[in-house]
C-alpha cells in the first residue's frame, strides 16, 4: 500500500519530445541573446553533446530561425565548428514605445538586431484614441515596408506610459495620456487585420526587460529601471524575476508620495514623486522660459546658464529622496536611469548621492546607479522581446506566424 502511494505521487518523467523541445528553446535563446555561436560553444554552454547540438541546430535552421555557416579561415588543424546565427532579417518583431511626448516604432529582428526605426514627437494633448491608432499603424507600415516578402513577423509589442492589464492590453489608467480603460491591444490588432499577435505592457516593465536581457543589467538579478517623460515609472526585477503584482500593475513608483506640501499630481494626489522630478517639475523649478523643453534646459545648464542651477539641484534632491526610498525598500543591485531621468542623472548625480546617504547603509553600499546601455530604446527593445518570447519558448510554432507583407500593410 505504501509502495503504491509513493509511486503514484511521483512526477512523471519528461517525454523525449518534451526534452527535445526544451533543448531547442535553450539553443535558440542562447543564439538570440549572444548572437553567432559555434556548435562547440553551444555544446559547452548547454552541456549537450556535439552530435545532439548538430541535430537540434539543423532542425532550427530548417524552421528558418537560424542559419548555419562555416567560420572564415581554415588555417588551423581539425574540422572547424559550424557557426549558428539568428535569422535576424527573416524573423522579426514590430515594436512601439508610446510616451506622452514621443512615439517610437521599430522593426527588430531575432537576435536583437534593429532593422528599422522611426521616432516622432507628439504634441501634448493630442491623445484622442482613434486618430492616435491611425498614426501608430502608419508608423508600423513604414518600418515594416522594407521587410523581405518571405519574412515572418512574429507579433507587435507595445510599451505605454500607463497602468496596463497584461492579459488583453487594456490601458486601465494613463494620466499623462488622459486615457482610462482604453483597449489598446484589441484596437491595434483589429486595425492591423486581426491575425497579428499584439501584446501591451507598461513601458518601464519593458525597459527593465530589455536592459536585463541585452543591456547594462545583463546578469544582474535585482534591478530597478526608471522611465517616463512627464511622469515617472519603474520596472523592477527581483531575484531574476519581474515584479508585476497580482494584477500586473506594480512599479508605479512615480506615484510614491515624497512631499506632502508638493503640487497636485495628475492622479489626484498631492506630492507624488513625479511632480518633483518629471519634465514639468524641471521646467517649473528652473523657471524655464515658455516654449522650452527638458532638452533645452539641460543644454542651457551644460552651457553654464545661472538660472538653471538652483532648479536642477532641487530636482536632484527629490530624485535622491525617491532613490533612497527604493534602495531601502527593494535593496537592488542596480538602478538604471532611463526615460527623462537619463538626461537628468548626469547633471544631478552629485546631489542624488548626497541625499542617498540618508538611506540605510547596508543596502546603500550594494547599489550601482547607472545609465541604460540601450539609450532611448530600452522600452522598444523590450517590446520586441515581449513578442519574441513565445517563439524562443516554442520554436516550431514560429513558421505558422503571419508573413510580414500582410502583417504590416493591412489597411494601408
Amino acid at each position: 500500500m505504501t509502495s503504491g502511494a509513493g509511486a503514484s505521487s511521483r512526477t512523471p518523467a519528461a517525454t523525449q519530445d518534451e526534452v527535445r523541445r526544451h533543448n531547442l528553446a535553450r539553443l535558440l535563446r542562447l543564439v538570440h541573446v549572444h548572437g553567432a555561436l559555434s556548435r562547440s560553444e553551444l555544446a559547452a554552454q548547454t552541456g549537450l553533446n556535439r552530435s545532439t547540438v548538430r541535430t537540434l541546430t539543423t532542425a532550427l535552421a530548417r524552421c528558418g530561425l537560424v542559419r548555419e555557416t562555416h567560420p572564415p579561415g581554415r588555417g588551423y588543424a581539425g574540422r572547424p565548428s559550424i557557426v549558428v546565427e539568428p535569422e535576424s532579417r527573416r524573423v522579426f518583431a514590430l515594436a512601439l514605445d508610446i510616451g506622452a511626448e514621443h512615439v517610437i516604432a521599430a522593426r527588430i529582428g531575432l537576435g536583437g538586431l534593429l532593422l528599422d526605426r522611426r521616432e516622432v514627437r507628439q504634441p501634448r494633448g493630442a491623445y484622442e484614441v482613434a486618430p492616435m491608432i491611425g498614426r501608430l499603424c502608419e508608423l508600423l507600415a513604414e518600418v515594416g515596408s522594407a521587410a523581405p516578402p518571405d519574412a515572418l513577423c512574429v507579433g507587435l509589442g507595445v510599451g505605454v506610459c500607463g497602468v496596463v492589464r497584461p492579459e488583453d492590453g487594456m490601458v486601465r489608467y494613463a494620466p499623462n495620456l488622459d486615457w482610462v480603460d482604453v483597449p489598446l491591444g484589441l484596437l491595434l490588432a483589429k486595425e492591423l487585420g486581426g491575425d497579428l499577435p499584439v501584446a501591451v505592457r507598461n513601458e518601464a516593465d519593458l525597459g527593465v526587460k530589455a536592459e536585463h536581457v541585452r543591456g547594462v543589467a545583463t546578469g544582474v538579478r535585482d534591478v530597478i529601471y526608471l522611465s517616463g517623460e512627464v511622469g515617472v515609472g519603474g520596472g523592477i526585477i527581483l531575484s531574476g524575476r519581474p515584479l508585476t503584482g497580482v494584477g500586473g500593475y506594480a512599479g508605479e513608483i512615480g506615484h510614491m508620495g515624497v512631499n506632502p506640501r508638493g503640487r497636485r499630481c495628475r492622479c489626484g494626489r498631492r506630492g507624488c514623486w513625479e511632480t518633483e522630478v518629471g519634465e514639468d517639475a524641471v521646467l517649473l523649478a528652473t523657471g524655464a522660459p515658455p516654449g522650452m523643453e527638458l532638452a533645452d534646459v539641460l543644454l542651457a545648464h551644460a552651457a553654464g546658464a545661472p538660472w538653471t542651477r538652483a532648479g536642477i539641484r532641487q530636482v536632484g534632491h527629490w530624485l535622491g529622496v525617491g532613490i533612497a526610498n527604493l534602495v531601502n525598500i527593494f535593496n537592488p543591485a542596480m538602478i538604471v536611469f532611463g526615460g527623462a531621468t537619463r538626461g537628468l542623472f548626469p547633471v544631478t548625480e552629485t546631489t542624488i548621492r548626497e541625499v542617498l546617504r540618508t538611506a540605510l547603509a547596508a543596502p546603500r553600499s550594494q547599489v550601482l546607479l547607472t545609465l541604460p546601455s540601450l539609450g532611448a530604446d530600452s522600452a522598444v527593445f523590450g517590446a520586441a522581446e515581449l513578442v519574441l518570447d513565445p517563439v524562443l519558448d516554442h520554436p516550431f510554432d514560429a513558421p505558422q506566424r503571419r508573413p510580414a507583407t500582410s502583417a504590416t500593410s493591412a489597411q494601408y
